[in-house]
C-alpha cells in the first residue's frame, strides 16, 4: 500500500491485486488517515469486480458519516452498479474534483 499525501488528500495505491487485504490494511491505519479526504487508486487492477469493490462499503460509509470524502479511481465498474455508498470515477482527476465539490456541499450545508 503506498499513501501519497496531497494537503487534505490522502491517495492510497494498491500495486497487487487484493482488495480484501487493502482493505485489511486500511482499517488497521485508519485512525491515522481518517481525517483526511481518501482516494482509492485501483487503476491497475485488471480483473476487478462487483464484489471486489463492495468490500470498501463500511470504509466509506464511514468515512463519510465524519463528513470526509471517500472516492475509488477505476474504469472497470461503474457507480451505477455498486451501493450508494460507493462513489467510483475513471481518473484521479474526477476524484479531485468530486472532493472539491463535496467539501462545497459540506461548507453549504448540504
Amino acid at each position: 500500500m503506498i499513501l501519497d499525501k496531497q494537503e487534505n488528500i490522502l491517495i492510497i495505491t494498491q500495486e497487487s491485486a487484493n482488495t480484501i487485504e487493502l482493505v485489511k490494511k486500511i482499517n488497521a491505519r485508519y485512525d491515522e488517515i481518517k481525517h483526511d479526504n481518501i482516494i482509492v487508486n485501483l487503476f491497475s487492477f485488471e480483473n476487478l469486480k462487483k464484489s471486489d469493490l463492495v468490500e470498501f462499503l463500511q470504509i466509506s460509509k464511514t468515512h463519510r458519516a465524519a463528513k470526509h470524502s471517500f472516492v475509488i479511481v477505476t474504469n472497470k465498474i461503474s457507480t451505477d452498479e455498486l451501493p450508494d455508498a460507493i462513489m467510483t470515477v475513471p481518473t484521479l482527476k474526477e476524484a479531485f474534483d468530486v472532493i472539491e465539490m463535496e467539501e462545497i456541499e459540506r461548507d453549504l450545508g448540504f
